[in-house]
């Protein structure tokens, strides 16, 4: 019988459909603040459920010599070293959809509590005045709701709004014009959005491209009188800058439930008027946390007692017995849709996948989920292979697959195409008989890449020089070079080079290559091999 442990406070509901799966269980939920304790026992346990009082550390991680799955009730997985849990083959599940209403109501009840002055109304109430005057608000009626994201969260708050009357803007440059329609909202740039909404709301991951999103730039072309709201991730915000802003006016109030500092025990927007904070409340309901609780509970089960994967972050969404086969072509097809996606800066219209051989006859759903997820990991490094399809589906990204018997010189190979307003970009990929990924075909031009972690990709002319240009720069930069490979579609036509180094390269390598005037393009690339 397989036995899990809860080491964080978890429903007990939840903690009965362990045992009447037939699956025996420890609920001890203070042992997840105690490391020394719980690493002294996570080696008798085939499952660990936690919150985020637990942190599955890789000293953790070291101990945990039975441990299969680590199952997160919701949807934050920073308290789980990812990386360190694959390495050790164990799989990592979250509940990505259990909390999407509770956290865009906060959202909506936080603009309802600014817009009102609601606590600052209650405090001063409580102690006895009666400062009617004092606590002037303003109508949610007819007002302009800038939405930044409009994803899972990002389109109930709009559905939300709607209902409330107010007109909609939504900036995200994953927002297809038919998606924008059905939802009943204005697609627009972020610039536009900040000079017309009375209120804007967050509901984006934070990522290279999020983080600062409201800088102080970006603040200084606000309506002014504006609300905020952040009930997404904290670091989406200068909070100096819009602290600054609050103070002179720019900014009439603003709501936040995160901070870019947590827990937040000071902020420059604390104790600032009409400013509402919160300690990270948006998923604190009753219903939401027995949503996710009884969802961790199902999906565990299900893999101890037949090897089925739901919600998995770093495994497939497949049987038992096709893990074995589709292993090597799944990190295939993740490795092509993260490429593609890491090289497109436009809204992304469509993906199209092409199964040739013996990979046509796999579990396409499977493989599709892969390619989509590593595709849209580029911007939102939260999807999965579960939630990455169904945001793609909202966002109106149009998957396309087609199969076709042998029809080169592999015995099977996968084709990923992604589509913008403006162009396609290709590559395609094999599993050689090591059971390791290759890229073998870029752009049409045919190569074979090894893939690794770091890797830089340039595209240039064909003439005499880039090559020794590419080497002399990197190497003078320190940069080291675990393989390298090139192609040219023909002599004197583009070429590229596709090259594995040994450590992530910097913004100065690539200013450096651009410097060369030899190259049209040069950008770098993360795999999780």
């Amino acid at each position: 019988m397989p036995k899990v442990l809860v080491s964080d406070k978890l429903s007990e509901t939840a903690v009965q459909i362990f045992r009447d799966r037939g699956v025996e269980v420890d609920y001890l939920p203070d042992l997840g603040k105690d490391k020394d304790k719980l690493a002294e026992v996570i080696g008798q346990y085939d499952g660990l459920a936690i919150r985020s009082a637990t942190k599955v550390s890789e000293k953790l991680l070291e101990n945990a010599t039975n441990l299969k799955v680590v199952g997160r009730a919701g949807i934050g997985v920073d308290n789980v070293d990812i990386p360190a849990a694959s390495k050790k083959g164990v799989i990592v599940m979250n509940t990505p959809f259990g909390n999407s209403v509770t956290t865009a109501e906060h959202a909506v009840a936080m603009m309802f509590a600014v817009a009102r002055q609601l606590p600052e109304a209650s405090v001063s109430t409580h102690a006895g005045k009666w400062e009617k005057n004092r606590f002037m608000g303003v109508e949610l009626f007819n007002k302009t709701l800038g939405v930044i994201g409009a994803g899972n969260i990002g389109s109930i708050v709009i559905d939300r709004a709607l209902g409330l009357h107010m007109k909609v803007l939504a900036y995200d440059p994953f927002l297809s014009e038919d998606r924008a329609k059905d939802l009943g909202v204005t697609k627009v740039e972020l610039d536009d959005l900040l000079g017309k909404a009375d209120f804007i709301t967050f509901h984006v991951p934070l990522t290279d491209k999020t983080r600062n999103i409201l800088s102080r730039e970006a603040i200084a072309k606000l309506k002014k009188g504006v609300r905020i709201i952040n009930c997404a991730r904290g670091g989406l915000v200068d909070e100096e800058a819009l602290a600054e802003a609050l103070k002179d006016g720019r900014v009439a109030g603003a709501a936040f439930d995160v901070f870019a500092v947590e827990p937040a025990t000071d902020s420059p927007l604390f104790n600032l008027p009409n400013v509402v904070v919160t300690p990270h409340l948006g998923a604190s309901t009753t219903e939401a946390q027995e949503n996710v609780a009884l969802q961790v509970a199902e999906q565990m089960s299900d893999y101890l007692l037949t090897g089925a994967v739901q919600n998995a972050l770093n495994m497939p969404s497949v049987t038992a017995e096709e893990a074995a086969v589709m292993g090597p072509w799944i990190k295939l097809a993740g490795h092509l849709g993260a490429f593609v996606g890491q090289m497109t800066d436009e809204p992304i219209k469509a993906i199209n996948v092409l199964y040739d051989g013996l990979v046509s006859e796999m579990n396409l759903n499977a493989l599709n989920a892969a390619v989509i997820s590593g595709v849209m990991k580029a911007t939102n490094p939260d999807v999965n292979m579960v939630s990455a399809p169904v945001i793609a589906k909202e966002r109106g990204v149009q998957v396309s697959t087609t199969r076709q018997d042998k029809a080169g010189a592999y015995e099977g190979y996968i084709k990923v195409t992604c589509v913008t307003a403006t162009r396609e970009r290709s590559i395609a990929g094999t599993v050689f008989s090591d059971g390791k990924p290759r890229f073998i075909q870029i752009r049409g031009i045919n190569v074979d890449a090894e893939v690794g972690s770091h890797m830089l990709y340039t595209r240039n002319k064909d003439v005499p020089g880039v090559i020794g240009a590419l080497g002399m720069t990197l190497g003078d930069l320190g940069v080291n070079i675990a393989n390298f490979t090139l192609g040219r579609a023909a002599n004197g036509a583009d070429a590229i080079a596709i090259l594995y180094l040994d450590e992530a390269i910097g913004d100065a390598a690539l200013a450096a290559l651009q410097n060369t005037g030899k190259f049209l393009q040069a950008r770098r690339l993360q795999f999780e091999v």
